[in-house]
């Protein structure tokens, strides 16, 4: 693929005209997909799809077009074609005075090719595995593509090869214990593990479920709901846009708040799935730095804030949203996890998010699936679903003990258009206190 963009790029530079200036984002995928259903195969299937999104610009103009391409000889004669329709648009548009592009040429190659076997291999490790459970998931494997070209001669590819593998183990209802195994090399020991630890829990789901009285608990969030509050921040809380309009639920970090020290989150491109470019040609650092050490520290900045606002662009993307956010580890063992919580709950997954007070940093949500209640260290019961309501600067700050040593690499399982390049590796925290109201 990479070659063919790259030859339909440099039949771009050739049809301008005058000073016209094209930049040009390809996303490609070569996936296998297969949905599981009480641990049988029900749907199998390869997706092999090219999209090109072609900009044109002029004159502080610009217009975009998005093609379907096939990969054979007539990609070129719609690219121009569409080049040729830019031309009808851009002229009547106005002036856009937050257009801001790289003009420095920094090309680039990034190749992260994964050691996983054929799909059908797996696929019949997870079906043995699931013998005898109600194992209901989607396993999705194979690389993705990504690539940037403009009339500059910039041109930046990316390809990574990863597997990402979401299942339940159902009980009734809404008892369950979901999993997930993701990365770019398969281990079946891992694998294995990890379901024995899912199988673990559903005896426990077997038990009959109590229901617990609003008020406040010591809690051991699980990476998979943790993940659910890391991804409330990136909802305009690490966004320079956000800082500028006074916006941000983090506005009082602004102010002088902290959280707790331990917190160190960074947006970690150099080691996460995503490209280490963006769409108007800017390269990005390989990490950058939001909270040090429970200090507010850089924020995302695209292009476009960049030019509004008289910034220094990062290479962020325009909704100015983390794409391999990184939280540090801390000093607990994962496996001393319910020693060090003693009495309260064990929450493995969360849903349902959104701000109840967002210039407070206040978070609603509901626990799902497998939230337990421990005793000295040892689960008693299953906990039926409550609601929490309770601010990231107790969370994460004044009321947050420690963080596991242990991280877990998490991929976005969004397939909206095509699979997702966005990660996350996040540790797992224990809460002295955690807010219930119902």
């Amino acid at each position: 693929m990479q070659d063919e963009f790259f030859a339909l790029a440099d039949g771009l530079t050739r049809e301008l005209r005058g000073d016209e200036i094209f930049t040009c984002w390809f996303s490609g995928e070569q996936s296998d997909f297969v949905r599981f259903n009480h641990a049988k195969v029900r749907q199998a299937g390869n997706a092999l799809q090219r999209t090109l999104t072609l900009r044109l610009i002029h004159n502080g103009r610009q217009a975009k077009s998005e093609l379907s391409l096939s990969g054979g000889s007539d990609d070129r004669a719609l690219a121009k074609h569409a080049l040729n329709e830019l031309r009808g648009v851009v002229a009547d548009l106005p002036v856009d005075p937050y257009l801001l592009y790289a003009t420095d040429v920094n090309s680039s190659e990034t190749k992260r090719r994964g050691v996983t076997p054929e799909s059908a291999a797996i696929v019949e490790q997870i079906v043995d595995e699931g013998q005898g459970l109600d194992l209901v998931g989607i396993y999705a494997a194979g690389p993705l593509f990504r690539g940037f070209a403009n009339s500059f001669g910039q041109r930046n590819w990316h390809e990574a090869a990863n597997f990402n593998l979401e299942w339940s183990l159902y009980h009734q209802a809404d008892k369950a214990i979901k999993t997930a195994y993701a990365g770019n090399e398969w281990r079946v020991e891992a694998f294995r593990a990890k379901m024995r630890a899912a199988v673990t829990g559903l005896e426990i789901l077997r038990r009959p479920a109590m229901t617990i009285e609003p008020g406040e608990y010591r809690a051991f969030l699980a990476p998979r709901a943790l993940d659910e509050i890391i991804g409330m921040l990136a909802w305009g809380g690490l966004s320079a846009k956000a800082r500028q309009t006074k916006q941000s639920p983090l506005i009082r970090m602004e102010q002088g708040t902290r959280l707790n020290p331990q917190v160190t989150l960074r947006e970690n491109t150099a080691e996460g799935s995503a490209p280490g470019f963006q769409g108007d040609g800017f390269i990005k650092p390989a990490s950058v730095t939001f909270i040090d050490n429970g200090r507010l520290a850089e924020p995302l900045i695209a292009p476009r804030t960049a030019r509004e606002y008289g910034l220094i662009s990062n290479g962020a993307n325009g909704s100015e949203s983390p794409e391999c956010v990184d939280l540090a580890a801390g000093k607990l063992n994962a496996d001393d996890s319910l020693t060090a919580l003693d009495t309260g709950l064990h929450i493995n997954n969360l849903w349902y998010l959104n701000f109840s007070d967002r210039p407070a940093c206040r978070l609603t949500g509901m626990t799902r699936f497998a939230t337990f209640w421990v005793e000295h260290g040892k689960i008693i019961a299953p906990v039926n679903v409550m609601r929490f309501d309770d601010t990231v600067y107790r969370m994460l700050g004044e009321k947050l003990i420690d963080l596991t040593r242990e991280q877990e690499l998490m991929l976005d399982a969004s397939t909206y258009g095509s699979r997702s390049t966005h990660s996350s590796r996040l540790p797992g925290a224990l809460i002295a206190a955690m807010k219930f109201t119902l």
